[in-house]
């Protein structure tokens, strides 16, 4: 019968010492090569995200309340319109779609300056009435324009695909972009802010600036007005200067209640005969600055004065050039 072998320890290991279970850890090297490229893959997430924010890619949730919507002179005139209607209803069913387009305000602690999508943020300002919920924040791509002209261009580039303006609102925009600095005459503003525009279009929406100019204040239905409407009573006004200040005072005191009641009333003021024989009261020569007088002969003007000399001449002349031609 063998013999049965007695086992012992084996002698390479100390009494009590236990192996371990762990796994054995990979190469340091390899280690570190891993981490490297986790921490880089890391860094161009993140980069890809600032990139995507500065190039105004990046879709942000806005709360209602971050947007300021007096950062630009609005183009659209805000009105109870059926499209508003179709818009609020839309968004009502299926939720915003499209994001609106703001600019981060210097200094504005969080908040956003609105360059397109005024009448979208409108429709949900509308709806959070009913459901701030749902509806208290908008979809927002953050943009960074170079300079006020391009945010300006921006707006109307996404009124006139998404809705198209009136050529009064056009007028308008460009009136309020040169009181507001943006260009610095009307012509460069008309080309500025409507590049693509024909001659002929810009000329029309240049004949429409008087009618902003003598009747914003009184209108309440402009959008209404009509190209050949426009057209007509540019054309009133150029030939009696105080045919504005008469039709504003006549808007304001009959106030009419709807926009077909405003159009009846601007028609007829268009296409009232003036009386025959009729002149305009003389009036006073006016002093634009001391030196300079304006005075009204028949359809002209005439300036005169001690400081109306060769050299006022090529000024006036230079500035007329730039500002019309």
């Amino acid at each position: 019968m063998a013999k049965r072998k007695r086992l012992t320890p084996a002698v390479f290991l100390e009494e009590g010492e236990a192996v371990s279970s762990r796994p054995v850890a990979g190469p340091p090297i390899a280690r570190v090569s891993g981490e490297a490229a986790l921490a880089g893959a890391l860094d161009e997430v993140a980069g890809e995200l600032r990139a995507a924010r500065e190039e105004g890619r990046l879709i942000l949730k806005l709360p209602l309340a971050a947007i300021r919507r007096d950062h630009l002179v609005r183009d659209r005139i805000p009105s109870d319109d059926e499209e508003m209607q179709a818009l609020i209803a839309s968004i009502r069913a299926r939720g915003q779609q499209v994001p609106i387009e703001v600019s981060e305000i210097e200094g504005g602690q969080g908040a956003y300056g609105l360059i397109s999508g005024w009448r979208r943020l409108e429709a949900l300002s509308r709806l959070a009435e009913e459901d701030a919920e749902r509806f208290g924040s908008v979809l927002a791509l953050v943009k960074a324009p170079a300079d006020a002209p391009e945010a300006y261009l921006a707006m109307i580039e996404e009124n006139e695909i998404r809705v198209g303006l009136s050529f009064y609102e056009r007028a308008r925009i460009v009136m309020r972009s040169v009181q507001e600095r943006v260009y610095p005459s009307q012509r460069e503003a008309l080309l500025g802010l409507f590049p693509t525009a024909s001659p002929a279009k810009r000329s029309k929406i240049k004949s429409f600036i008087p009618l902003v100019e003598g009747l914003d204040s009184a209108l309440r239905f402009p959008t209404r007005i009509s190209e050949r409407l426009g057209l007509e009573l540019a054309k009133r006004m150029a030939e009696d200067p105080a045919f504005a200040a008469r039709l504003s005072e006549r808007l304001q005191r009959e106030a009419p209640a709807d926009g077909d009641a405003e159009m009846a009333l601007l028609t007829k003021a268009a296409t009232q005969a003036v009386p025959r024989g009729a002149k305009p009261a003389a009036e006073k020569p006016q002093e634009l600055v001391p030196g300079v007088r304006l005075s009204r002969k028949g359809k002209g003007i005439a300036l005169e004065g001690k400081r109306v000399d060769a050299a006022f001449e090529k000024k006036l002349s230079r500035w007329i050039r730039d500002e019309f031609g």
